[in-house]
């Protein structure tokens, strides 16, 4: 098992609500070192009871340092590496990975295309406004002695597409088949040796671990990774991979992203004791037991609790399953991105019994908010530019559902994406804290924020228009 987490504190993470909305409570519970499955670790980037030295600022900070985990992985490889993930700019990855190259392993890394261009190369007269953003941000990174210019030699050590390029380490992206890419390449994922799959939400990025530099209330968008032994686990990642990969770059454009790939069904193994199902997305809609069918299949099984943690919740399928379970006496938790929550396709809001035209006054089609808004909805106080970055559910605190997917219909029918269910209620107990852990502090119904957006719409708009048409984008790059 490798090692993961720092110092243990004591005392936990305490949050005051200070809006008119309702704070989630979590009463007589004190924080225990929990055990974990044989087999698998899990590290969460916010957690209240371990610490680590951000390489930001040098500070202490609460938190599992999810870059180490990484790096601790990566120095162990013995022969192979393979990296799929939607964004690497971590330099101590890319020299990690150069170094594993050099001592005679086999490295392969896949990336989205809008992330696979060297930072230092680019233009930001080329880049959307999101990517100048982006771009902005890397070169406040790499200035070290913070002279407010990036000098060739902090070039060199800070653009981790730079370091894997001097090391002559392979990458290809989503463009590889010939294509303009995927919905999104947005896999999470390291499989080391043929033995180990490390996967989960996070970007290896220091927006998605540790913060942003400059902006020291940052602590990074709240995330986790899981670390699994398991060569059948490795064996069925591998398989995705290669997929993808095809013959790798150039050659005779073999490679398959999205639609492109042959459709894999669920598979389910063993993993100690434990049953860990793993399906990779996309499939067409017509295919029974994508993934927005196998996520409302698990949270059919749910018979006393069902805890989520969401970037993006976009399926009314999905919508319309936990108000079947909550009509049953299933208590629901589900707290989601501030910034998505109050997005017009958003199902949070439907949870919450409205709807939000969007900029062009229409509704989403087949718009059903609930005529009876649920509790327990709410979203979790964070410091600005940080997101709520988990795609987890946690059901009866035993099944858990993770991954790089997020609950929309693009995740299903368009991305390369991770959906895991592994059922383990010591597994479970991790994910539950960190659940409650978000709980504390946060503000559940309809925010101060929210309610500010459905007035402003309201007055431009009225009730809305609904749309003819579904609209599947989520706008997520996560």
């Amino acid at each position: 098992m490798l090692p993961l987490r720092g110092l243990i504190v004591t005392g936990l993470l305490g949050l005051v609500a200070s809006s008119c909305s309702q704070a989630g409570v979590v009463l007589g519970q004190k924080p225990v070192d929990l055990t974990v499955p044989n087999g698998i670790d899990v590290g969460f980037n916010h957690r209240a009871v371990s610490r680590y030295r951000s390489p930001l600022s040098g500070a202490w900070r609460n938190g599992d340092n999810l870059e180490q985990m990484l790096i601790n992985a990566i120095n162990s490889a013995g022969k192979e590496i393979l990296v799929a993930v939607q964004e690497l700019s971590l330099p101590r990855i890319a020299e990690s990975l150069v170094a594993a190259s050099r001592r005679g392993v086999n490295v392969k890394v896949i990336l989205e295309n809008n992330y696979s261009t060297p930072w230092s190369q680019q233009h930001e007269l080329d880049l959307s406004r999101h990517g100048r953003k982006r771009l902005q941000r890397l070169k406040v990174e790499a200035d070290q002695d913070q002279s407010g210019v990036v000098s060739p030699e902090e070039e060199r050590k800070s653009d981790a597409l730079l370091i894997l390029q001097n090391g002559q380490i392979a990458w290809i992206d989503d463009t590889e088949d010939g294509s303009k890419g995927s919905g999104l390449m947005h896999h999470k994922f390291v499989v080391i040796d043929g033995e180990r799959v490390i996967t989960g939400s996070a970007n290896f990025t220091n927006s998605g671990i540790h913060g942003d530099a400059g902006a020291t209330q940052t602590r990074g968008n709240v995330n986790h990774l899981i670390n699994i032994q398991s060569p059948a686990l490795a064996s069925i990642f591998k398989e995705e991979f290669a997929q993808m990969w095809g013959d790798g770059p150039g050659g005779s454009k073999n490679s398959r992203f999205g639609r492109n790939k042959t459709a894999q069904p669920l598979r389910t193994i063993k993993v100690g004791s434990m049953n860990v199902s793993v399906l990779f997305p996309p499939h067409a809609k017509t295919h029974s037991g994508h993934g927005l069918d196998l996520i409302e299949d698990q949270l059919g099984r749910a018979k006393k609790t069902i805890d989520l943690a969401l970037f993006v919740f976009s399926a009314q399928q999905l919508t319309n399953k936990l108000a079947e379970r909550i009509s049953a006496g299933v208590k629901l938790r589900l707290l989601a991105d501030p910034g998505f929550a109050s997005r017009s396709f958003s199902e949070v809001l439907d949870l919450l019994g409205v709807a939000l035209p969007d900029r062009f006054c229409k509704l989403e089609a087949g718009n059903q908010p609930l005529t009876k808004p649920l509790k327990g909805i709410g979203t979790p106080r964070l410091a600005r530019g940080d997101k709520l970055h988990h795609k987890f559910a946690v059901i009866d605190n035993k099944t858990v559902i993770t991954g790089s997917f997020n609950w929309s219909p693009s995740a299903a029918h368009t991305n390369d994406e991770t959906l895991l269910v592994i059922e383990s209620p010591q597994l479970a107990a991790h994910f539950t804290r960190e659940m409650d852990r978000m709980w504390r502090g946060a503000e559940l119904g309809i925010t101060a924020r929210m309610q500010r957006k459905l007035d402003r719409q309201t007055r431009k708009c009225g009730s809305g228009v609904q749309r003819k048409e579904t609209n599947t984008s989520t706008g997520a790059k996560g």
